[in-house]
């Protein structure tokens, strides 16, 4: 529940440079050391903590001050650095060769390293070690979350010590609450409190994130400055990753203030997103060994690991059930029952799963509610605005009022809403009420005082005793399990009035009208494809350095692209076999030695889409890897992991060992940018490449959409424009606009397309590959000219062009259809082009 909206202004808090404090924490030193292994900057305890007579001046390198050993062992971690935000730890290390042992800490920090260290706890590192397995023994027992949490906040106290150990959950408007605590007697309890946004800043939230480790040894210690504060470039020394980093001196007010001498933090992110973290507390000075507080991170990153799990189960227990929902209302409703007469079989399922306060449903044109719900004439006020406010999709609000004004009509009888539309334009829809729920909210203190006015300090509040406040006019949360539900039945119910109450007649029409369909997505299809292939010409041109070598780089593209086809062709357009493109593509490569190639995981099935993104793919790093990697020498090999995450994506996993030395090119080429980019612009996945020494090492992620047995991905055509005659660009002024706005779901159709518009003398293309993409760079700075393609993957460019048309921005349409091109000027085009369109078009677009 959004109980205090976040303000646009950001807050004194979130403008201070906390990643930039230019000072660490006494109980530690800090040397950062350039590429050539020379000192840029070290902080000013570095001569007493490592016994040196003076502080070593910048430029001197660090073998006049690290001995031999550990500096061979500082290189070792230095080179298993993977990137910037995993740091590399060595325990007991005698860094000066005086035996005094220290432990370190190593990581990035843009083009320097920096080293870290504290001294050793010697005589108990041993047992710290030995704690980690019998801790995690006892969370893996473990079956409900909030027994999770308990748990671990008393292993935590029990291993660490601090008079306050809690486990701290953000809610989606970023506050936090106190979900369990282990606590000295003496201490104030904060179970059960919230605590506003505002006192974990945004930028400390990010920084967190990245960085899941936190110490505060003591509050009152003076920080020590690292010299020089300034770099070669005039730039401060970036402390996100370090562990000695000192603090703002707001946060450490604002600990004084609740009594705490000591702290410790850690993160537990789930999904690359802040879940909540471990927070403890000490009255008093506290600094736990290295290694015991190394012990603490690997808990609580099981702790995520467990929590993950469980939620995962929950969550997949309730689908399970709403799988269950969904099939019995489709046997109750395929005996032909209206679906205005099957309201009461709705509601007598949905309460079982979402519960709700009242029903509406608009179907044919005919009003239907029970419970909790607005009258016919208010909601045919609401009912034009749900789809072109909210959108064409499940959508889920506590405050309907908020998004539509006009719904304060009825707030005080039905407020929040969960909208299913059950047909394009918002003609027929269901949509599920809750009344408004007076809530008690407990907070830390009153949280009006976490919040200053723009420009103004911060000062942090004084009291963090309970302070409650009584929420009014919003309905209870809808849970992401109920909003899934919900999406599940609006499948459902689509299908159902799709199929119910057709007769033969209106039957033959609808076929006829799907036939049209076909032939257009087939044109469409076909267009797409000379679109793309002219685009793969004009780019392989950039790398090939003769005509042999370009028909080879071109020819081995088309050959990939045409591989994947003939495979979807076979079927029927249809999911194909993972497995069988990359045993097509590499065997040329592999020969007769098959040890030289290991598939591991299941086979999976993935839609045409995706299929064809990743024909390409697949096909540039084979070459690259036939030309320079592993699969250059015959030691080399290459394996291949295939995995489903836990929510159903596919994480594919790309290895490379034996060959020579691997390192980033000096320029992205076309095919690394194919590597790079197509599945991310694509198929909105993820994409990582690293050019590691011993092979490239490579992991992409596919969304479970584009996958067989994932969720539903629409077979079906996509609809066309309606027919009328074909229509040809229309010239727009003689002006060059200085900045388009380029919208294409192909990534190679878009690369040529931006190349072919800065060849004309565009000085910026900004390019988006999807609906949400695209009103964001129109909200954010409206161009001066829009090329956009009409059909994004799915979605419908008709929410961008009334976008650009009341911005006021001149646009053009690019179309696979062969007919219906005409219709889209009642969109505001300027124009339109016909895929495939090459240079020439586009210069006419600009009179030339």
């Amino acid at each position: 529940m959004n109980l205090h909206q976040r303000e646009d202004s950001l807050t004194e808090c979130d403008r201070e440079p906390i990643h930039h404090i230019a000072a660490v924490q006494p109980f530690g030193g800090l040397i950062a050391i350039d590429a050539q292994g020379a000192l840029a900057h070290a902080s000013a305890n570095c001569a007493e903590l490592l016994g040196l007579s003076a502080l070593p001046e910048p430029g001197t390198p660090l073998s006049a001050i690290i001995a031999p050993d550990a500096l061979a062992l500082i290189e070792q971690a230095r080179a298993s650095l993977a990137a910037s935000d995993l740091p590399e730890r060595r325990f007991g290390l005698d860094l000066v060769g005086k035996g005094t042992l220290f432990d370190c800490a190593m990581h990035r920090s843009g083009a320097l390293l920096v080293i870290e260290f504290e001294p050793h706890a010697r005589a108990d590192f041993a047992d710290h070690v030995a704690m980690i397995v019998p801790v995690i023994a006892k969370l893996e027992s473990l079956s409900d979350p909030q027994e999770l949490c308990e748990t671990a906040a008393k292993l935590v106290r029990q291993m660490l010590g601090y008079d306050r150990v809690m486990i701290y959950r953000f809610h989606p408007d970023d506050s936090g609450e106190v979900v369990a605590e282990e606590r000295a007697e003496e201490m104030e309890p904060f179970l059960g409190l919230r605590f506003p946004a505002a006192d974990i800043p945004r930028q400390a939230r990010e920084l967190f994130r990245r960085n899941r480790f936190r110490v505060i040894a003591d509050m009152d210690a003076p920080a020590v400055p690292i010299i020089p504060a300034l770099g070669p470039q005039e730039t401060p020394l970036d402390l996100s990753m370090s562990m000695l980093r000192a603090h703002s001196q707001m946060h450490l007010a604002y600990m004084r203030n609740m009594g705490v001498g000591a702290s410790l933090a850690i993160a537990i992110v789930r999904h690359d997103r802040l879940w909540g973290m471990i927070s403890c507390h000490h009255r008093k000075p506290r600094l736990p060994p290295y290694s015991l507080r190394t012990v603490a991170e690997l808990l609580s990153q099981t702790f995520s690991l467990m929590l993950d799990r469980m939620l995962v189960a929950r969550s997949e227990a309730l689908r399970e059930r709403a799988r269950d929902l969904n099939d019995r209302l489709l046997l109750r409703l395929a005996g032909g029952l209206a679906l205005a007469d099957s309201l009461p079989l709705i509601e007598q399922i949905l309460v079982q799963a979402v519960p709700h306060d009242g029903l509406s449903l608009l179907a044919g044109g005919d009003y239907h509610a029970s419970g909790a719900a607005p009258d016919a004439a208010a909601f045919r006020t609401i009912a034009p605005l749900l789809a072109s406010t909210l959108g064409g999709t499940t959508h889920a609000t506590t405050r309907l009022a908020d998004e539509i004004p006009e719904a304060a009509a009825f707030a005080d009888v039905a407020t929040g809403a969960l909208v299913l539309p059950l047909s394009r334009g918002g003609r027929d829809c269901l949509v599920l009420w809750r009344r408004p729920l007076d809530r008690t909210i407990t907070w830390a203190g009153d949280p009006a005082k976490a919040r200053a006015a723009p420009g103004q300090l911060l000062h942090p509040r004084a009291s963090f005793a309970a302070w409650t406040e009584t929420v009014r006019g919003r309905s209870a949360e809808w849970t992401p399990e109920e909003c899934e539900i919900a999406a599940r039945l609006r499948r459902t119910l689509m299908e159902v009035v799709l199929r119910m109450n057709e007769d033969i007649a209106r039957e033959s029409a609808r076929a006829a009208e799907q036939q049209n369909l076909v032939i257009a997505e087939l044109n469409h299809r076909v267009r797409n494809i000379f679109g793309l292939i002219r685009a793969l010409v004009s780019q392989s041109q950039h790398e090939a350095l003769s005509v042999p070598g370009f028909a080879a780089i071109l020819g081995g593209r088309i050959a990939a692209l045409a591989a994947a086809h003939e495979n979807l062709t076979r079927k029927n357009w249809g999911p194909a076999s993972l497995r069988n493109l990359l045993e097509t593509e590499l065997a040329p490569y592999c020969g007769s030695d098959r040890a030289r190639l290991r598939l591991v995981g299941d086979d999976v099935l993935l839609g045409p889409e995706a299929y064809t993104v990743l024909a390409l793919v697949v096909h540039e790093l084979a070459t690259n890897s036939a030309k320079y990697g592993a699969l250059s020498a015959r030691a080399g090999s290459l394996e291949i992991r295939l995995a489903r995450t836990a929510f159903g994506d596919l994480a594919l996993g790309w290895r490379e060992a034996g060959g020579p030395p691997v390192s980033a090119p000096g320029r992205q080429g076309f095919g690394s940018t194919i590597i790079s980019r197509a599945v991310p612009h694509d198929l909105g996945g993820e994409a990582d490449v690293r050019f590691r020494l011993e092979g490239l090492e490579a992991d992409f992620l596919i969304p479970q959409r584009h996958l067989a047995n994932g969720q539903e991905t629409s077979s079906a055509p996509l609809a066309a424009p309606p027919a009328t005659p074909t229509a040809t660009p229309a010239p727009a002024s003689g002006s060059l606009p200085a900045r388009v706005l380029l919208v294409e779901d192909s990534v190679i159709i878009a690369l040529d397309t931006e190349d072919n518009l800065k060849r004309l003398g565009v000085a910026e293309v900004q390019v988006a590959s999807s609906v949400e993409g695209a009103l964001a760079a129109i909200a954010e700075s409206p161009p001066d000219f829009a090329l956009i393609d009409f059909n994004l993957g799915g979605e419908s460019s008709e929410p961008i062009a009334e976008a650009l048309r009341l911005a006021g921005v001149r646009f053009a349409l690019a179309t696979g259809y062969a007919e219906g091109v005409n219709a889209f000027e009642r969109f505001g085009a300027q124009a339109v082009l016909r895929k495939p369109y090459a240079l020439g078009d586009i210069e006419r677009l600009f009179g030339g």
